[in-house]
């Protein structure tokens, strides 16, 4: 098997970070291919508990190689920290390889991002973690604007960044009213950029080819995703998305690996909804049912600390980034948060202008007005945090299990019924491993 990849299917937040971690012992390399310090991975080992924002989550493991590729967009001092972090705490990173084709956030990229954050047309905030992720990625499509890792370390990079910084203060000034934006310093950043480009400088390689050529060797890779299907720029609730492709389809583009290497799709989705920043969200909750999600999940975001909407588990759009993302299994996530509940519901519908559909609207207005149509399971009132298999899970929990399986389409592989590495049941032949 050449490839497997791990997608969130939901609006990020998913728990991938503990299945990626999981599955990479299985793997020869871990490779990130999009997004950047905007993603939040988790992952816990026993009392170890690791924040994960640019870093592929299996750097845990030393002896496999952990790719960051040319789909990413990299905040140096971020970056650097999280290095940092992980030595200090006696991980290694030697097994850290960065593409030279990632783009590089710049101060500048911040300022945009903080300018323009005042929502949509229609008034309503995106919800932008404002680290510059937006911007850079129009600044790459853009191309006269943008700086990659590897022209960092050209001789021309001092020249780029005072170019760059010249133009770009005189677009920021126009963004802010008058007084509110301080110019910034060309010579500053080049100083403090160089710094960081010599410190990255023995990580960078060409990504491309290096798993190219991981392919011809039959190595293993597990691509990793980042956020979730339901933000993908072009398939998810537009406008109110990331700034790449979150699901399936984005796999490619993102590492370089053509899609035939890849020969098990994973898609990764919590047993409920969860939601950061603005958008619509047919299932959300507004209610104390919604807050006791709230607080056993823990759900506050890893990148910026702000509480996540929650709600119940929508089947619908599941299904639907199931289908984008071209899955072949599905892993449940955070089963245990569902414990104590008397009910549960599952929307297996929406009602849409009197009509009920079972398809996830495309646009935004559309999934703005839909009423979601509830189907009622019994819950159980017992603790599942100390379940190894499936038949330590109460009748209702396999109930819930199996009516998630029918209602997207794919069968649950995976359950996790916690944070920790041996919470988990692997129910299918093709995921089951050792969880030591």
């Amino acid at each position: 098997m050449a490839g497997s990849c791990v997608i969130g299917l939901q609006w990020g937040d998913e728990a991938k970070g503990k299945l990626v971690d999981l599955l990479t012992q299985q793997h020869d390399i871990v490779a990130r291919f999009l997004g950047g310090a905007n993603a939040g991975h988790t992952v816990v080992d026993g009392e170890n508990v690791y924040k994960l924002h640019h870093i592929p989550s299996g750097i845990l493991r030393s002896d496999v190689l952990n790719v960051i590729t040319a789909g990413v967009v990299i905040n140096p001092p971020i970056l650097l920290g999280e290095m940092d972090g992980l030595t200090d705490r006696g991980v290694t990173i030697d097994n850290l390889r960065l593409s030279d084709r990632s783009h590089i956030i710049f101060p500048w990229h911040i300022a945009e991002d903080r300018a323009m954050n005042q929502g949509t047309a229609d008034g309503e905030n995106i919800g932008t973690t404002l680290r510059g992720i937006g911007p850079c990625y129009r600044d790459k499509v853009g191309r006269s604007y943008a700086i990659r890792l590897g022209d960092m370390m050209r001789p021309n990079f001092k020249d780029k960044v005072f170019m760059i910084c010249e133009k770009k203060n005189r677009t920021i000034a126009s963004m802010y009213e008058d007084g509110q934006f301080e110019p910034l310093d060309a010579a500053k950043i080049y100083e403090e950029f160089a710094a960081y480009a010599e410190r990255l400088r023995p990580f960078v390689c060409d990504s491309t080819d290096l798993l190219l050529n991981a392919v011809d060797d039959h190595k293993t890779i597990l691509f990793e995703g980042a956020q979730g299907a339901l933000l993908d720029v072009d398939h998810g609730t537009y406008p109110f998305v990331t700034s790449s492709n979150s699901s399936g389809v984005g796999a490619s583009a993102g590492a370089g690996v053509p899609a035939k290497h890849i020969d098990q799709v994973i898609g990764v989705a919590k047993a409920y909804s969860t939601r950061v920043g603005g958008g619509p969200f047919p299932t959300e909750l507004h209610d104390e049912t919604g807050e006791k999600i709230r607080q056993r999940g823990n759900e506050y975001g890893t990148t910026t600390g702000r509480p996540r909407r929650t709600g119940w588990f929508d089947a619908v759009a599941v299904r639907y980034t199931a289908r984008i993302s071209g899955i072949d299994v599905l892993s449940l996530m955070m089963l245990d948060v569902l414990s104590t509940f008397d009910e549960l519901k599952i929307c297996v519908a929406y009602e849409l202008d009197g009509e009920q559909i079972t398809r996830f609207p495309s646009h935004v207005d559309d999934i703005r007005q839909v009423k979601p149509v509830y189907e009622t399971l019994p819950g159980w009132k017992e603790e599942i945090t100390g379940a190894r298999s499936l038949d330590d899970l109460p009748e209702n929990a396999l109930a819930y299990i199996r009516r998630v399986e029918e209602l997207v389409g794919f069968p649950v592989g995976v359950v996790s019924v916690g944070p920790d590495r041996k919470q988990t049941i692997f129910t299918s032949d093709v995921l089951k491993l050792a969880t030591t």
